[in-house]
């Protein structure tokens, strides 16, 4: 197998914890930029890297690299790359393209460009004239960047996000991909329980039972990579195998959401059924006020709205009160909210041990962390009864 430059996406502020599952994978040879984590490996890694990366948006290969001020060189530097090994005669290839301080700016000239080499390049290899774009689909995007060309190939197709069990949603949903970066970040261990009291459809506690049955997070969705023949099958199935193997089903786990919503409860119930973890996580209809645990050292992880809506605000103020008072009763818990509201703190009444920027799609939040008693060590269940 050929040694690739691989790219894994990151949603900003999240590279570095993209950094660790790659690693995590066994791929030590990377790169870590704004956005993005570069790293090396083959064929194989195309399939494990899309099968169980959590916090990743996508995964690309990189074809190639090089300077382009006129259309000339972005011309000749796009033919020069190895489409041919990629592309078979009828693929079904698009271009997609972005300039950023860079002399070309007109994006779509970018774009046709960058198609009439490709075009070039393949005409070489399979003697056609005509290409009929029947077959698999490739994804190829353009990326100018203070005049330095950048091709890649996307192998995932809809983002990682998308790992195949939600099919329908509640309104303002949280992105998989996020919900799992809350839960690395809290650094829970599937030993604690694991509370959610505004569930919505489900993500955060299903995220978490993914995690804790060392469940890959793509096992249940495909991939435009998935029919290459440069890729081939046969590392498909054997990455499939390998992550069937490496989960964990059995792993005894207390995970609970509750919602006041019984429209978003089925939803969750849902999507835990469409996931195969029914008998992982409880969901229970509970106003924020009964929500309560006798259970110790536990992780209350949650995504509460924000009062972003005109006519909101005081409502979602009077719902953070009411969070703190509930959270005050779990003072050996650790607890982790994420919300674009500046004043979360004042009505929570507690200032966060630590907080942490994130992006929830395009709006700026803060992930506020309050550490309980024990934090980040695995505790026996009986160690927790009270």
């Amino acid at each position: 197998m050929a040694r690739l430059e691989l790219i894994a996406t990151a949603p900003m502020g999240l590279e570095a914890l993209v950094s660790r599952e790659v690693k995590d994978l066994g791929y030590e040879e990377q790169t870590v930029e704004n956005g993005s984590v570069t790293f090396m490996g083959d064929e194989s890694a195309i399939c494990r890297s899309n099968l169980w990366l959590r916090t990743s948006d996508r995964v690309l290969v990189k074809l190639g690299e090089f300077p382009a001020t006129t259309f000339e060189e972005l011309f000749q530097g796009t033919r020069a790359l190895p489409w041919d090994e990629w592309i078979p005669a009828n693929g079904n290839f698009h271009i997609n393209g972005r300039s950023h301080r860079s002399l070309l700016t007109s994006v779509p000239a970018v774009q046709g460009v960058v198609e009439k080499a490709i075009v070039e390049r393949l005409k070489q290899k399979h003697k056609l004239e005509w290409f009929p774009k029947t077959g698999p689909k490739y994804s190829i995007e353009i990326s100018l960047l203070k005049d330095v060309a950048t091709l890649t190939l996307d192998t995932s197709g809809p983002g990682l996000h998308k790992r195949g069990y939600r099919k329908l949603a509640a309104e303002a949903p949280i992105k998989e991909t996020l919900a799992a970066a809350m839960i690395l970040l809290a650094r829970w261990h599937p030993e604690r329980p694991f509370m959610d009291p505004m569930c919505g459809s489900g993500t955060i506690p299903l995220e978490a039972a993914l995690i804790a049955h060392n469940m890959a997070p793509g096992l249940h969705r495909t991939f435009d990579a998935e029919k290459w023949e440069r890729v081939g099958k046969e590392l498909w199935e054997t990455a499939r195998d390998e992550a069937n193997d490496l989960a964990d089903f059995d792993r005894p786990v207390d995970i609970v959401g509750t919602d006041i919503n019984p429209d978003v409860l089925k939803l969750a119930t849902h999507h835990a059924r469409s996931a195969g973890l029914s008998k992982s996580v409880t969901f229970r209809e509970l106003p924020l006020s009964d929500v309560r645990s006798t259970k110790r050292y536990g992780y209350l992880i949650t995504n509460p709205p924000y009062g972003e809506r005109m006519g909101e605000e005081r409502e979602v103020e009077a719902l953070y009160k009411e969070l703190g008072y509930i959270c005050g009763s779990l003072h050996e818990w650790s607890i982790f909210v994420i919300t674009a509201h500046k004043g979360f703190e004042r009505f929570f009444g507690r200032r966060a041990d630590k907080k942490r920027k994130l992006y929830n799609g395009r709006i700026e939040c803060d992930l506020y962390q309050y550490l309980g008693k024990y934090h980040a060590r695995p505790i026996p269940f009986e160690e927790m009864e009270s």
